[in-house]
């Protein structure tokens, strides 16, 4: 309420009652299909309402499939890193921190997107960056840990065991490819972006770097206990979507 005033943004009521009802409806079908918690259902709702009304229902749709990505391939070879002991905690459930964590930025961006519509090229490109950031860590994180080979530590590329923060695979860099690219065509389908190559192009860079300032972040912050893994999230993505933007001025 205090970003509406303060920017003086009006929505209509009915805008906004449809808005929550379309966010919850989601975030119920999360919660059923055990991909979150109650507190993840109705954080997301909140960000649903937030983005929707600031930027649209196609952005909310884009951060919506880095969840569904991200909860999909939680519960892939969810036996065999449980084995391990680096499978996610609650089978894979996301709560609230993982919401906001990977989130933040992402509202943000939407936020700005409907306050300053004269700077909404750079906004779209930042806020397409921060989603594929998202999903292309958790694909890495998920997929690559499952490599047959021995991870290298990103500041070192020595050897390293999977799952450690900061360890990095062949196999995990192309999964953060993948998601991100995914994101990239995706934005491009949904028309938040009109240009193909620029989105896919720069969707995907940003993505990939701002994945593997995650993991940079992990094997320095986060082992001296600066960071958590959610602010090491936080930071990458906030990075993912700077990246993004500085690319869409270089290549302007």
């Amino acid at each position: 309420m205090w970003i509406f005033e303060d920017f003086r943004y009006w929505v209509s009521p009915e805008k906004m009652v449809i808005a929550l009802v379309f966010s919850f409806f989601l975030g119920v079908l999360a919660y059923r299909a055990k991909i979150a918690d109650v507190s993840a259902l109705l954080s997301a709702a909140l960000l649903g309402v937030l983005i929707i009304v600031f930027s649209g229902l196609s952005w909310y749709l884009l951060l919506l499939t880095f969840f569904i990505l991200g909860g999909g391939f939680t519960k892939y070879k969810y036996a065999y890193k449980e084995s391990i002991g680096i499978a996610q905690a609650k089978d894979g459930i996301r709560s609230y921190e993982n919401v906001f964590s990977n989130s933040t930025a992402a509202l943000a961006l939407a936020v700005a997107y409907g306050v300053f519509p004269e700077h909404s090229l750079p906004i779209i490109y930042a806020y397409m960056g921060t989603v594929a950031t998202a999903t292309g860590d958790t694909l890495a994180s998920e997929i690559g840990t499952t490599a047959k080979g021995r991870p290298r530590m990103i500041t070192t590329l020595k050897l390293s065991e999977p799952g450690v923060d900061g360890a990095v695979s062949l196999l995990g860099e192309l999964a953060a490819i993948f998601g991100s690219a995914v994101i990239g065509v995706l934005a491009y389908l949904l028309g938040i972006s009109d240009n193909f190559i620029l989105t896919v192009l720069i969707t995907t860079a940003g993505g990939f770097f701002g994945t593997n300032v995650d993991s940079f972040l992990g094997a320095t912050l986060q082992k001296r206990g600066v960071l958590s893994n959610s602010g090491v999230n936080f930071v990458a993505t906030f990075a993912g979507a700077g990246i993004s933007a500085v690319l869409y001025f270089l290549i302007t």
